[in-house]
């Protein structure tokens, strides 16, 4: 279940949440994707080996999902709607709530973005394979993966400035220091 505070008029606390190997995960996959996205060629060798190490990076995430500390696992945010349609009523109603590790949303988002991301490494490398090479679906799956994810990413930075505006949570700056900052 998501670990949730009613803001009250207490004062700011920094409370540890990010660890360090979810915050090097998270910008090298941001790094990954905008690289491979807007500045490298695609099929060239670096492309590639840049999709390699999102891949290792997405796998090593999994198994982070299992094994990290408390907010970096998956049992910490659970996929659930009802959670998710709470947190959407928040929103419409103005209800101000601080989820410690990811909103409800959030999971969703992340969930959707590890899936994605490794639709597009996988496919990506069945282009490479001489039983896939100029086979057309795996390149429409990996062109159509990498429009999910651009538009799942307008979306999650979107989110990161609404709820950091609306909680009053500095939620870019916990990514890269650890720690939330709750008032």
């Amino acid at each position: 279940m998501h670990a949730t505070m009613n803001l009250s008029a207490s004062p700011i606390t920094a409370r540890p949440v990010w660890d360090r190997f979810v915050r090097v995960f998270h910008w090298t996959l941001v790094s990954c994707v905008l690289l491979n996205s807007f500045v490298l060629e695609d099929g060239e060798d670096l492309h590639q080996w840049v999709g390699y190490l999102a891949s290792a990076l997405v796998m090593t995430r999994i198994v982070w999902g299992f094994i990290g500390p408390r907010y970096a696992r998956f049992s910490s945010f659970p996929p659930s709607m009802h959670d998710s349609v709470e947190q959407l009523t928040d929103l419409a109603s103005g209800r101000r709530r601080i989820h410690l590790g990811h909103t409800p949303l959030g999971a969703l988002m992340i969930y959707n973005l590890i899936l994605s991301v490794a639709v597009i490494c996988l496919s990506g490398y069945l282009m490479t394979t001489d039983m896939f090479w100029g086979v057309e679906w795996p390149e429409e799956v990996h062109e159509a993966a990498v429009t999910w994810v651009k538009i799942s990413v307008v979306l999650h930075v979107a989110a990161v400035v609404v709820e950091s505006i609306r909680t009053k949570v500095n939620l870019p700056r916990a990514m890269v220091t650890g720690y939330k900052k709750l008032p």
